[in-house]
């Protein structure tokens, strides 16, 4: 279990358009691992814009401050979840600093396709973005097509809480779970004075205190604390005021007994070249 509180002095210049400061809140997995992760807090630092891409991993994306332009797939608003399927394309994005600076969660993790974080890239503070190639290189990409028809939008505010069962004071919100991974996006909501208790024995839970005042495991946690807690875990959770978790579970990932060919090659001309079947992994 890791429980990190925030650093507001953890911001580095880390994006390649040189316009985004990265917040690493938690890292994992071995490089070459199919189940890396990263949670960043991206913050706006100046004009930001981005052609068309696509990445060869899972994303989920929450606005805290400002709004997110997706170009063609339209707007993500300030508090909607938007999930951005390993393989789909999104932009091009234009996105004038605005005052306050837009502010927003980021997690990348490897996706059912198997394909990980892909090459090297995209992986840690140092790493180019993933599937954006550099000036004047030509490469090829492998990437997954996409499960879904677009980026897919959700507004919190329109989901119910439910309570939890045997939990008094303490409330879900599920807003659903995703591919044959079965991943899944919910709020935990700790009234003042109650407990939650959380273990999962299917997947690797990955939270953030969106506000309030708690004590997990001995250690007190605020506003944009971050936690890992790994499958069978226990993790007591003591709000001190009514305290929102968001939590994101990951499942481990299972590959098909028949490899899959649902992939294509790009170049960076942004050229398909459809798989041959003797290539297929």
């Amino acid at each position: 279990m890791k429980i990190t509180p925030y650093d507001e002095n953890g911001f580095r210049m880390d994006h390649p358009r040189g316009t985004v400061s990265f917040n690493y809140l938690l890292m994992g997995g071995e490089p070459e691992k199919l189940e890396n992760f990263r949670y960043i807090l991206g913050r706006q630092e100046g004009d930001f814009s981005m052609p068309r891409h696509r990445h060869t991993f899972e994303q989920i994306r929450l606005p805290l401050i400002g709004d997110m332009n997706l170009g063609e797939q339209g707007i993500l608003h300030e508090g909607e979840i938007g999930y951005f399927p390993e393989g789909q394309t999104y932009g091009p994005q234009d996105d004038p600093l605005g005052d306050p600076r837009q502010l927003q969660l980021v997690l990348q993790f490897g996706g059912a396709s198997g394909l990980g974080m892909a090459g090297g890239r995209g992986r840690g503070p140092d790493a180019q973005r993933d599937g954006i190639a550099r000036r004047g290189e030509r490469r090829e990409m492998k990437f997954p097509r996409p499960r879904y028809q677009s980026v897919l939008i959700m507004n919190p505010a329109h989901f119910n809480w439910l309570p939890v069962p045997g939990a008094d004071g303490v409330e879900r919100k599920h807003l659903g779970s995703f591919t044959e991974r079965q991943f899944w996006i919910e709020f935990v909501k700790i009234d003042a004075g109650a407990e939650w208790v959380s273990v999962s024995e299917t997947g690797k839970q990955l939270m953030v205190v969106l506000s309030g005042q708690a004590v997990a495991e001995g250690t007190e946690i605020g506003e944009l604390a971050a936690l890992q807690v790994e499958p069978g875990e226990k993790l007591h959770v003591s709000a001190v005021e009514e305290t929102v978790l968001y939590n994101v579970g990951l499942p481990p990932i299972q590959l098909p007994a028949i490899p899959s060919d649902q992939f294509d090659i790009i170049t960076s001309d942004g050229a398909i070249q459809f798989e041959k079947a003797r290539e297929r992994v």
